[in-house]
Protein backbone atom coordinates (compact mmCIF):
# COMPACT_ATOMS: atom_id res chain seq x y z
CA UNK A 1 0.00 0.00 0.00
CA UNK A 2 1.33 3.44 -0.92
CA UNK A 3 1.85 6.14 1.69
CA UNK A 4 -0.92 8.71 1.43
CA UNK A 5 -1.57 11.99 3.15
CA UNK A 6 -4.90 13.71 3.58
CA UNK A 7 -5.20 15.73 0.35
CA UNK A 8 -7.93 18.36 0.89
CA UNK A 9 -7.52 20.68 -2.10
CA UNK A 10 -5.96 20.74 -5.53
CA UNK A 11 -4.42 23.81 -7.12
CA UNK A 12 -5.74 24.47 -10.65
CA UNK A 13 -3.83 27.68 -11.43
CA UNK A 14 -2.46 29.15 -13.61
CA UNK A 15 -4.85 29.54 -16.51
CA UNK A 16 -8.26 28.99 -14.95
CA UNK A 17 -9.68 31.58 -17.35
CA UNK A 18 -8.81 29.17 -20.15
CA UNK A 19 -11.40 26.72 -18.90
CA UNK A 20 -14.36 28.79 -20.08
CA UNK A 21 -12.89 28.98 -23.60
CA UNK A 22 -12.50 25.26 -24.03
CA UNK A 23 -16.15 24.70 -24.96
CA UNK A 24 -15.37 26.54 -28.22
CA UNK A 25 -12.65 24.11 -29.35
CA UNK A 26 -13.10 22.52 -32.74
CA UNK A 27 -13.76 19.06 -31.29
CA UNK A 28 -15.94 16.36 -32.68
CA UNK A 29 -17.65 14.35 -29.94
CA UNK A 30 -15.84 11.08 -30.69
CA UNK A 31 -12.45 12.76 -30.42
CA UNK A 32 -13.48 14.48 -27.18
CA UNK A 33 -14.59 11.15 -25.68
CA UNK A 34 -11.37 9.60 -26.93
CA UNK A 35 -9.42 11.87 -24.54
CA UNK A 36 -10.94 10.01 -21.58
CA UNK A 37 -10.22 6.64 -23.17
CA UNK A 38 -6.63 7.75 -23.85
CA UNK A 39 -6.10 8.60 -20.18
CA UNK A 40 -7.50 5.25 -19.09
CA UNK A 41 -5.37 3.36 -21.61
CA UNK A 42 -2.18 5.17 -20.65
CA UNK A 43 -2.85 4.55 -16.95
CA UNK A 44 -3.49 0.86 -17.68
CA UNK A 45 -0.36 0.49 -19.82
CA UNK A 46 1.85 2.34 -17.31
CA UNK A 47 0.70 0.21 -14.36
CA UNK A 48 -0.01 -2.91 -16.37
CA UNK A 49 2.10 -5.27 -14.27
CA UNK A 50 0.34 -4.23 -11.05
CA UNK A 51 -3.16 -4.16 -12.55
CA UNK A 52 -2.84 -7.50 -14.32
CA UNK A 53 -2.69 -9.29 -10.97
CA UNK A 54 -6.29 -8.11 -10.45
CA UNK A 55 -7.84 -7.28 -13.85
CA UNK A 56 -6.55 -8.71 -17.13
CA UNK A 57 -8.43 -6.29 -19.39
CA UNK A 58 -8.99 -2.55 -19.32
CA UNK A 59 -12.71 -1.82 -19.27
CA UNK A 60 -13.97 1.59 -20.32
CA UNK A 61 -17.73 2.11 -20.12
CA UNK A 62 -19.45 5.19 -21.56
CA UNK A 63 -23.03 5.93 -20.57
CA UNK A 64 -25.22 8.59 -22.14
CA UNK A 65 -28.52 9.84 -20.74
CA UNK A 66 -30.25 12.34 -23.07
CA UNK A 67 -32.66 13.71 -20.44
CA UNK A 68 -32.18 17.02 -18.57
CA UNK A 69 -29.84 18.57 -21.15
CA UNK A 70 -27.82 15.37 -21.33
CA UNK A 71 -25.38 13.53 -19.09
CA UNK A 72 -22.29 11.51 -20.01
CA UNK A 73 -20.42 9.22 -17.64
CA UNK A 74 -17.08 7.57 -18.47
CA UNK A 75 -15.86 4.82 -16.12
CA UNK A 76 -12.67 2.77 -16.27
CA UNK A 77 -10.82 0.22 -14.19
CA UNK A 78 -7.33 1.60 -14.89
CA UNK A 79 -4.94 2.48 -12.07
CA UNK A 80 -6.76 5.67 -11.05
CA UNK A 81 -5.22 9.08 -10.43
CA UNK A 82 -2.50 8.97 -7.78
CA UNK A 83 -2.12 11.70 -5.19
CA UNK A 84 1.28 12.59 -6.61
CA UNK A 85 -0.36 13.24 -10.02
CA UNK A 86 -3.11 15.62 -8.87
CA UNK A 87 -1.16 18.84 -9.34
CA UNK A 88 -0.59 17.95 -12.99
CA UNK A 89 -3.85 16.13 -13.73
CA UNK A 90 -6.18 19.02 -12.83
CA UNK A 91 -4.08 22.04 -13.76
CA UNK A 92 -4.64 23.43 -17.30
CA UNK A 93 -1.80 23.04 -19.80
CA UNK A 94 0.46 21.16 -17.40
CA UNK A 95 2.74 19.19 -19.70
CA UNK A 96 3.37 15.64 -18.44
CA UNK A 97 6.99 14.70 -17.71
CA UNK A 98 6.72 11.69 -20.07
CA UNK A 99 5.28 12.62 -23.46
CA UNK A 100 5.94 9.30 -25.15
CA UNK A 101 2.50 7.86 -24.42
CA UNK A 102 -1.07 8.74 -25.35
CA UNK A 103 -1.18 11.86 -23.19
CA UNK A 104 1.32 14.53 -24.18
CA UNK A 105 -0.29 17.97 -24.10
CA UNK A 106 -1.54 18.13 -20.50
CA UNK A 107 -5.01 19.20 -21.63
CA UNK A 108 -6.86 16.05 -22.68
CA UNK A 109 -9.24 15.44 -19.79
CA UNK A 110 -9.69 19.12 -19.00
CA UNK A 111 -10.30 20.27 -22.57
CA UNK A 112 -12.67 17.41 -23.43
CA UNK A 113 -14.66 17.76 -20.20
CA UNK A 114 -15.01 21.55 -20.55
CA UNK A 115 -15.96 21.17 -24.22
CA UNK A 116 -18.74 18.79 -23.29
CA UNK A 117 -20.10 20.40 -20.11
CA UNK A 118 -20.01 23.38 -17.79
CA UNK A 119 -20.28 21.10 -14.76
CA UNK A 120 -18.27 17.92 -14.38
CA UNK A 121 -16.70 15.79 -11.69
CA UNK A 122 -13.95 13.22 -11.27
CA UNK A 123 -14.19 10.39 -8.76
CA UNK A 124 -11.14 8.15 -8.56
CA UNK A 125 -9.35 5.58 -6.45
CA UNK A 126 -5.71 4.85 -7.22
CA UNK A 127 -4.39 1.29 -6.96
CA UNK A 128 -2.58 0.94 -3.65
CA UNK A 129 -4.06 4.09 -2.06
CA UNK A 130 -6.89 3.49 0.47
CA UNK A 131 -8.85 6.62 -0.49
CA UNK A 132 -11.47 7.53 -3.05
CA UNK A 133 -11.27 11.21 -3.98
CA UNK A 134 -13.89 13.36 -5.74
CA UNK A 135 -13.40 16.78 -7.33
CA UNK A 136 -16.25 18.88 -8.75
CA UNK A 137 -15.83 21.50 -11.48
CA UNK A 138 -18.34 24.32 -12.04
CA UNK A 139 -16.61 26.27 -14.79
CA UNK A 140 -18.73 29.42 -14.60
CA UNK A 141 -18.21 29.70 -10.85
CA UNK A 142 -14.49 28.98 -11.13
CA UNK A 143 -14.00 31.71 -13.74
CA UNK A 144 -16.32 34.30 -12.21
CA UNK A 145 -14.93 33.88 -8.68
CA UNK A 146 -11.37 33.32 -9.92
CA UNK A 147 -11.12 30.15 -7.88
CA UNK A 148 -7.62 28.69 -7.94
CA UNK A 149 -8.08 25.76 -5.54
CA UNK A 150 -10.78 23.12 -5.57
CA UNK A 151 -11.91 21.12 -2.59
CA UNK A 152 -11.38 17.37 -2.60
CA UNK A 153 -13.87 15.06 -0.93
CA UNK A 154 -12.31 11.83 0.33
CA UNK A 155 -13.56 8.55 1.72
CA UNK A 156 -11.74 5.38 2.69
CA UNK A 157 -11.86 2.37 0.34
CA UNK A 158 -9.83 -0.87 0.12
CA UNK A 159 -6.35 -0.17 -1.23
CA UNK A 160 -6.73 -2.75 -3.99
CA UNK A 161 -9.61 -0.82 -5.60
CA UNK A 162 -8.74 1.15 -8.71
CA UNK A 163 -11.05 3.14 -10.99
CA UNK A 164 -11.97 6.55 -12.33
CA UNK A 165 -15.41 7.93 -13.08
CA UNK A 166 -15.87 11.19 -14.98
CA UNK A 167 -19.42 12.61 -14.98
CA UNK A 168 -20.36 15.38 -17.43
CA UNK A 169 -23.63 17.22 -16.75
CA UNK A 170 -25.69 19.81 -18.67
CA UNK A 171 -23.94 19.21 -21.96
CA UNK A 172 -22.96 22.12 -24.20
CA UNK A 173 -23.08 19.71 -27.13
CA UNK A 174 -26.02 17.31 -26.69
CA UNK A 175 -25.77 14.06 -28.62
CA UNK A 176 -28.42 13.34 -31.24
CA UNK A 177 -29.37 9.79 -32.24
CA UNK A 178 -27.32 9.91 -35.43
CA UNK A 179 -24.34 11.35 -33.53
CA UNK A 180 -24.45 8.47 -31.05
CA UNK A 181 -24.20 6.01 -33.94
CA UNK A 182 -21.21 7.86 -35.37
CA UNK A 183 -19.53 8.00 -31.94
CA UNK A 184 -19.70 4.22 -31.62
CA UNK A 185 -18.39 3.73 -35.15
CA UNK A 186 -15.53 6.19 -34.71
CA UNK A 187 -14.44 4.99 -31.27
CA UNK A 188 -14.31 1.39 -32.47
CA UNK A 189 -12.10 2.54 -35.34
CA UNK A 190 -9.86 4.75 -33.21
CA UNK A 191 -9.06 1.95 -30.74
CA UNK A 192 -9.18 -1.01 -33.14
CA UNK A 193 -5.57 -2.02 -32.39
CA UNK A 194 -6.18 -2.27 -28.63
CA UNK A 195 -9.50 -4.05 -29.23
CA UNK A 196 -7.79 -6.60 -31.49
CA UNK A 197 -5.04 -7.17 -28.94
CA UNK A 198 -7.58 -7.89 -26.22
CA UNK A 199 -6.19 -5.09 -24.06
CA UNK A 200 -9.35 -2.97 -24.14
CA UNK A 201 -13.05 -3.67 -23.70
CA UNK A 202 -14.99 -0.56 -24.70
CA UNK A 203 -18.76 -0.18 -24.27
CA UNK A 204 -21.31 2.53 -25.01
CA UNK A 205 -24.60 2.20 -23.09
CA UNK A 206 -23.72 -1.44 -22.41
CA UNK A 207 -23.09 -2.18 -26.10
CA UNK A 208 -19.61 -3.61 -26.59
CA UNK A 209 -17.88 -1.84 -29.47
CA UNK A 210 -16.18 -3.93 -32.12
CA UNK A 211 -14.34 -2.86 -35.23
CA UNK A 212 -15.66 -4.52 -38.37
CA UNK A 213 -12.72 -5.64 -40.50
CA UNK A 214 -13.41 -4.98 -44.23
CA UNK A 215 -13.05 -8.20 -46.27
CA UNK A 216 -10.04 -8.02 -48.59
CA UNK A 217 -10.41 -8.66 -52.31
CA UNK A 218 -9.36 -12.14 -53.38
CA UNK A 219 -9.49 -12.22 -57.17
CA UNK A 220 -7.36 -12.89 -60.26
CA UNK A 221 -5.33 -10.11 -61.81
CA UNK A 222 -7.54 -8.02 -64.08
CA UNK A 223 -5.40 -9.00 -67.10
CA UNK A 224 -5.70 -12.74 -66.43
CA UNK A 225 -9.29 -13.31 -65.22
CA UNK A 226 -8.98 -17.11 -65.51
CA UNK A 227 -5.84 -17.29 -63.31
CA UNK A 228 -5.93 -18.33 -59.62
CA UNK A 229 -7.11 -15.59 -57.22
CA UNK A 230 -4.65 -13.29 -55.43
CA UNK A 231 -5.17 -11.72 -52.01
CA UNK A 232 -4.81 -8.01 -52.80
CA UNK A 233 -2.92 -6.94 -49.67
CA UNK A 234 0.66 -5.85 -49.11
CA UNK A 235 2.84 -4.74 -46.23
CA UNK A 236 4.04 -1.14 -46.16
CA UNK A 237 7.33 -0.25 -44.51
CA UNK A 238 9.52 2.69 -45.43
CA UNK A 239 11.81 5.15 -43.72
CA UNK A 240 12.34 8.69 -44.95
CA UNK A 241 14.98 9.79 -42.50
CA UNK A 242 15.10 12.06 -39.45
CA UNK A 243 13.18 9.52 -37.38
CA UNK A 244 10.17 9.52 -39.69
CA UNK A 245 8.87 6.20 -40.92
CA UNK A 246 5.64 4.47 -41.91
CA UNK A 247 4.58 0.86 -41.52
CA UNK A 248 1.36 -1.10 -41.83
CA UNK A 249 -0.59 -2.51 -44.73
CA UNK A 250 -2.59 -1.50 -47.78
CA UNK A 251 -5.24 -3.57 -49.50
CA UNK A 252 -8.29 -3.54 -51.76
CA UNK A 253 -11.78 -3.98 -50.37
CA UNK A 254 -13.79 -6.96 -51.53
CA UNK A 255 -16.74 -4.59 -51.96
CA UNK A 256 -16.13 -0.97 -52.88
CA UNK A 257 -17.34 1.83 -50.61
CA UNK A 258 -17.56 5.53 -51.38
CA UNK A 259 -17.66 6.38 -47.64
CA UNK A 260 -15.33 4.03 -45.77
CA UNK A 261 -12.52 3.13 -48.17
CA UNK A 262 -9.28 5.01 -47.55
CA UNK A 263 -6.41 4.96 -45.08
CA UNK A 264 -6.44 5.11 -41.30
CA UNK A 265 -3.35 6.81 -39.87
CA UNK A 266 -2.08 5.77 -36.44
CA UNK A 267 0.50 6.90 -33.95
CA UNK A 268 1.36 4.80 -30.90
CA UNK A 269 -1.38 2.32 -31.92
CA UNK A 270 -4.08 4.98 -31.54
CA UNK A 271 -5.81 6.24 -34.68
CA UNK A 272 -5.22 9.95 -35.30
CA UNK A 273 -6.76 10.49 -38.72
CA UNK A 274 -9.15 8.45 -40.83
CA UNK A 275 -11.84 6.94 -38.63
CA UNK A 276 -15.37 6.05 -39.72
CA UNK A 277 -16.40 7.95 -42.83
CA UNK A 278 -13.55 10.47 -42.46
CA UNK A 279 -10.84 8.32 -43.98
CA UNK A 280 -7.59 9.75 -45.35
CA UNK A 281 -7.91 9.84 -49.15
CA UNK A 282 -5.51 12.37 -50.71
CA UNK A 283 -6.28 12.98 -54.36
CA UNK A 284 -2.62 12.42 -55.28
CA UNK A 285 -3.17 8.71 -54.60
CA UNK A 286 -6.93 8.15 -54.73
CA UNK A 287 -7.86 10.36 -57.65
CA UNK A 288 -11.35 11.81 -57.92
CA UNK A 289 -14.34 10.63 -55.92
CA UNK A 290 -15.78 8.74 -58.89
CA UNK A 291 -12.64 6.64 -59.40
CA UNK A 292 -12.63 2.92 -58.64
CA UNK A 293 -9.50 3.16 -56.49
CA UNK A 294 -11.30 5.79 -54.35
CA UNK A 295 -13.86 3.09 -53.51
CA UNK A 296 -11.55 0.08 -53.05
CA UNK A 297 -8.16 1.12 -51.67
CA UNK A 298 -7.82 1.05 -47.88
CA UNK A 299 -5.25 0.30 -45.22
CA UNK A 300 -3.71 1.09 -41.86
CA UNK A 301 -0.49 3.06 -41.59
CA UNK A 302 1.44 3.63 -38.37
CA UNK A 303 3.53 6.80 -38.49
CA UNK A 304 6.52 7.69 -36.34
CA UNK A 305 8.28 11.03 -36.00
CA UNK A 306 5.30 13.24 -36.91
CA UNK A 307 3.60 15.79 -34.66
CA UNK A 308 -0.17 15.81 -34.21
CA UNK A 309 -2.79 18.44 -33.42
CA UNK A 310 -3.59 19.08 -29.74
CA UNK A 311 -7.06 17.59 -30.28
CA UNK A 312 -5.42 14.42 -31.70
CA UNK A 313 -7.53 14.42 -34.85
CA UNK A 314 -4.87 15.11 -37.46
CA UNK A 315 -1.16 15.12 -38.25
CA UNK A 316 0.85 18.30 -38.55
CA UNK A 317 2.53 17.46 -41.83
CA UNK A 318 4.18 20.80 -42.63
CA UNK A 319 6.42 20.06 -45.64
CA UNK A 320 6.50 16.29 -45.13
CA UNK A 321 3.15 15.18 -46.56
CA UNK A 322 4.06 15.25 -50.25
CA UNK A 323 7.28 13.19 -49.85
CA UNK A 324 5.27 10.74 -47.74
CA UNK A 325 2.58 10.44 -50.44
CA UNK A 326 5.14 10.00 -53.21
CA UNK A 327 6.84 7.14 -51.37
CA UNK A 328 3.49 5.60 -50.46
CA UNK A 329 2.25 5.72 -54.04
CA UNK A 330 5.43 4.05 -55.23
CA UNK A 331 5.00 1.25 -52.68
CA UNK A 332 1.32 0.78 -53.53
CA UNK A 333 1.91 0.13 -57.20
CA UNK A 334 5.21 -1.71 -57.32
CA UNK A 335 5.52 -5.38 -58.21
CA UNK A 336 4.39 -8.00 -57.52
CA UNK A 337 1.10 -6.68 -56.04
CA UNK A 338 0.15 -3.56 -57.95
CA UNK A 339 -2.79 -2.36 -55.92
CA UNK A 340 -3.55 0.85 -57.81
CA UNK A 341 -3.60 -0.82 -61.21
CA UNK A 342 -5.88 -3.60 -59.95
CA UNK A 343 -8.20 -1.09 -58.27
CA UNK A 344 -8.46 0.92 -61.49
CA UNK A 345 -9.21 -1.96 -63.86
CA UNK A 346 -10.73 -4.82 -61.88
CA UNK A 347 -14.48 -5.20 -62.30
CA UNK A 348 -16.79 -7.49 -60.37
CA UNK A 349 -19.13 -9.62 -62.40
CA UNK A 350 -22.41 -10.26 -60.66
CA UNK A 351 -23.49 -13.88 -60.35
CA UNK A 352 -26.28 -15.17 -62.57
CA UNK A 353 -28.62 -15.40 -59.56
CA UNK A 354 -27.85 -11.82 -58.55
CA UNK A 355 -28.48 -10.61 -62.10
CA UNK A 356 -31.76 -12.53 -62.28
CA UNK A 357 -32.98 -11.14 -58.95
CA UNK A 358 -32.04 -7.58 -59.92
CA UNK A 359 -33.64 -7.96 -63.34
CA UNK A 360 -36.83 -9.27 -61.80
CA UNK A 361 -37.02 -6.35 -59.36
CA UNK A 362 -36.21 -3.73 -62.02
CA UNK A 363 -38.73 -5.19 -64.49
CA UNK A 364 -41.51 -5.35 -61.92
CA UNK A 365 -40.99 -1.76 -60.75
CA UNK A 366 -40.72 -0.40 -64.29
CA UNK A 367 -43.87 -2.23 -65.35
CA UNK A 368 -45.81 -0.82 -62.39
CA UNK A 369 -44.60 2.69 -63.27
CA UNK A 370 -45.56 2.34 -66.95
CA UNK A 371 -49.02 1.00 -66.05
CA UNK A 372 -49.65 3.74 -63.51
CA UNK A 373 -48.04 6.89 -64.90
CA UNK A 374 -47.11 6.56 -68.57
CA UNK A 375 -50.51 6.19 -70.41
CA UNK A 376 -51.64 9.85 -70.06
CA UNK A 377 -48.22 11.12 -71.18
CA UNK A 378 -48.03 8.72 -74.11
CA UNK A 379 -51.64 9.46 -75.17
CA UNK A 380 -50.82 13.16 -75.47
CA UNK A 381 -47.67 12.40 -77.48
CA UNK A 382 -49.55 10.17 -79.94
CA UNK A 383 -51.76 13.08 -80.99
CA UNK A 384 -49.11 15.83 -80.85
CA UNK A 385 -47.66 17.42 -83.95
CA UNK A 386 -44.29 15.92 -84.94
CA UNK A 387 -41.19 18.02 -84.39
CA UNK A 388 -39.01 18.41 -87.43
CA UNK A 389 -36.96 21.35 -86.25
CA UNK A 390 -33.17 20.95 -86.30
CA UNK A 391 -31.28 21.19 -83.00
CA UNK A 392 -30.31 24.64 -81.82
CA UNK A 393 -26.90 25.96 -82.75
CA UNK A 394 -26.14 26.57 -79.06
CA UNK A 395 -27.40 25.16 -75.78
CA UNK A 396 -29.72 27.53 -73.90
CA UNK A 397 -27.85 29.59 -71.36
CA UNK A 398 -27.98 28.40 -67.75
CA UNK A 399 -25.89 28.64 -64.61
CA UNK A 400 -22.27 27.51 -65.10
CA UNK A 401 -22.14 23.73 -65.66
CA UNK A 402 -21.18 21.48 -62.77
CA UNK A 403 -18.85 19.59 -65.07
CA UNK A 404 -17.94 19.96 -68.74
CA UNK A 405 -15.50 18.23 -71.09
CA UNK A 406 -14.53 19.05 -74.71
CA UNK A 407 -13.36 16.32 -77.06
CA UNK A 408 -11.75 17.21 -80.39
CA UNK A 409 -11.97 14.46 -83.01
CA UNK A 410 -11.92 14.10 -86.81
CA UNK A 411 -14.92 12.43 -88.45
CA UNK A 412 -15.14 11.87 -92.22
CA UNK A 413 -12.19 14.20 -92.70
CA UNK A 414 -13.95 17.01 -90.83
CA UNK A 415 -12.85 18.37 -87.41
CA UNK A 416 -15.50 18.03 -84.70
CA UNK A 417 -15.73 19.26 -81.15
CA UNK A 418 -17.99 17.12 -78.94
CA UNK A 419 -18.96 18.74 -75.63
CA UNK A 420 -20.41 16.70 -72.77
CA UNK A 421 -21.90 18.86 -70.04
CA UNK A 422 -23.59 18.19 -66.67
CA UNK A 423 -25.68 20.88 -64.96
CA UNK A 424 -27.51 21.10 -61.63
CA UNK A 425 -29.74 24.03 -62.54
CA UNK A 426 -33.40 23.21 -61.66
CA UNK A 427 -34.47 25.75 -64.29
CA UNK A 428 -33.36 23.25 -66.95
CA UNK A 429 -36.48 21.18 -67.51
CA UNK A 430 -35.20 18.54 -69.93
CA UNK A 431 -33.08 15.56 -68.94
CA UNK A 432 -31.13 15.78 -72.21
CA UNK A 433 -30.50 18.83 -74.38
CA UNK A 434 -28.64 18.72 -77.71
CA UNK A 435 -27.15 21.44 -79.89
CA UNK A 436 -25.40 21.30 -83.27
CA UNK A 437 -23.30 24.12 -84.71
CA UNK A 438 -21.78 23.11 -88.10
CA UNK A 439 -20.01 26.47 -88.55
CA UNK A 440 -18.39 26.83 -85.14
CA UNK A 441 -14.91 28.43 -85.10
CA UNK A 442 -12.47 27.16 -82.48
CA UNK A 443 -11.52 30.29 -80.44
CA UNK A 444 -8.07 28.92 -79.61
CA UNK A 445 -6.96 27.41 -82.91
CA UNK A 446 -9.10 29.72 -85.07
CA UNK A 447 -10.20 26.86 -87.31
CA UNK A 448 -13.77 25.84 -88.20
CA UNK A 449 -15.14 22.81 -86.39
CA UNK A 450 -18.53 21.21 -86.12
CA UNK A 451 -19.54 21.62 -82.47
CA UNK A 452 -22.03 19.13 -81.00
CA UNK A 453 -23.07 19.57 -77.36
CA UNK A 454 -24.95 17.11 -75.14
CA UNK A 455 -26.16 18.35 -71.76
CA UNK A 456 -27.57 16.17 -68.95
CA UNK A 457 -29.42 17.78 -66.02
CA UNK A 458 -28.82 16.34 -62.54
CA UNK A 459 -31.67 18.41 -61.07
CA UNK A 460 -34.18 16.43 -63.14
CA UNK A 461 -36.66 14.33 -61.04
CA UNK A 462 -35.55 11.17 -62.88
CA UNK A 463 -31.99 11.75 -61.60
CA UNK A 464 -33.21 12.58 -58.10
CA UNK A 465 -35.03 9.26 -57.79
CA UNK A 466 -32.62 6.91 -59.54
CA UNK A 467 -29.15 8.42 -59.35
CA UNK A 468 -28.58 10.77 -56.42
CA UNK A 469 -24.84 11.32 -55.91
CA UNK A 470 -23.70 7.80 -56.78
CA UNK A 471 -20.80 8.23 -59.19
CA UNK A 472 -21.22 4.86 -60.93
CA UNK A 473 -24.92 5.37 -61.69
CA UNK A 474 -24.28 8.95 -62.79
CA UNK A 475 -21.56 7.82 -65.19
CA UNK A 476 -23.81 5.14 -66.68
CA UNK A 477 -26.66 7.58 -67.27
CA UNK A 478 -24.33 10.23 -68.68
CA UNK A 479 -23.03 7.67 -71.18
CA UNK A 480 -26.60 6.86 -72.17
CA UNK A 481 -27.31 10.58 -72.65
CA UNK A 482 -24.13 11.04 -74.69
CA UNK A 483 -25.02 7.99 -76.79
CA UNK A 484 -28.54 9.28 -77.44
CA UNK A 485 -27.27 12.72 -78.38
CA UNK A 486 -24.64 11.47 -80.81
CA UNK A 487 -27.03 8.89 -82.28
CA UNK A 488 -29.55 11.71 -82.82
CA UNK A 489 -26.98 13.78 -84.75
CA UNK A 490 -25.88 10.77 -86.82
CA UNK A 491 -29.49 9.86 -87.66
CA UNK A 492 -30.24 13.40 -88.87
CA UNK A 493 -27.11 13.39 -90.99
CA UNK A 494 -28.25 10.07 -92.48
CA UNK A 495 -31.54 11.67 -93.56
CA UNK A 496 -33.90 10.57 -90.76
CA UNK A 497 -36.94 12.84 -90.67
CA UNK A 498 -38.74 14.38 -87.69
CA UNK A 499 -36.27 12.75 -85.28
CA UNK A 500 -36.44 15.70 -82.88
CA UNK A 501 -39.85 14.30 -81.91
CA UNK A 502 -38.10 11.33 -80.26
CA UNK A 503 -35.91 13.53 -78.03
CA UNK A 504 -38.90 15.71 -77.13
CA UNK A 505 -41.02 12.70 -76.21
CA UNK A 506 -38.18 11.08 -74.24
CA UNK A 507 -37.77 14.21 -72.08
CA UNK A 508 -41.53 14.35 -71.58
CA UNK A 509 -41.77 10.70 -70.52
CA UNK A 510 -38.80 10.90 -68.16
CA UNK A 511 -40.16 13.96 -66.38
CA UNK A 512 -43.88 13.20 -66.24
CA UNK A 513 -44.04 9.41 -66.14
CA UNK A 514 -40.89 7.35 -65.69
CA UNK A 515 -39.35 9.52 -62.95
CA UNK A 516 -41.96 8.42 -60.42
CA UNK A 517 -40.79 5.77 -57.89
Amino acid sequence: MRNTSRLDTVNIRPGVSILSLLQHLNYRPWYALAEFVDNALQSFLTHRAEIRTIDAVLKVDIEFDPTDRGRLVVRDNAAGIYESEYARAFRPAEIPPDRSGLGEFGMGMKSAACWFAGKWSVRTSALGEPLERTINFDINRIVEDKIEELEITSRRVPAEMHYTEIALNELHHPLQTRTVGKIKEHLAGIYRVFLRQGILRLTFNDEELQYGEPPILSAPHHRTPSAPPILWRKEINFDFGEGQRASGFAALRQTGSTSTAGFALFRRNRLIQGSGDETYRPQFIFGHTNSFRYQRLFGELHLEGFDISHTKDGFRWEEHEQPFLELLKEYLDNEPVRLLEQADYYRVRASRNELMQSAETATERTAECIERDVPPVLSAQLTAEPDGAPPAAQLPRTTPPTSVRQINVELNQQPWQIVVEVVTDPAVGDWITISDSPDFVDPELHIPRRRVCVRMCLAHPFMDHFCGSDAGTMEALLRVAAGLGLAYIAARDAGAMLISTMIRNLNDLLRNGLSNP
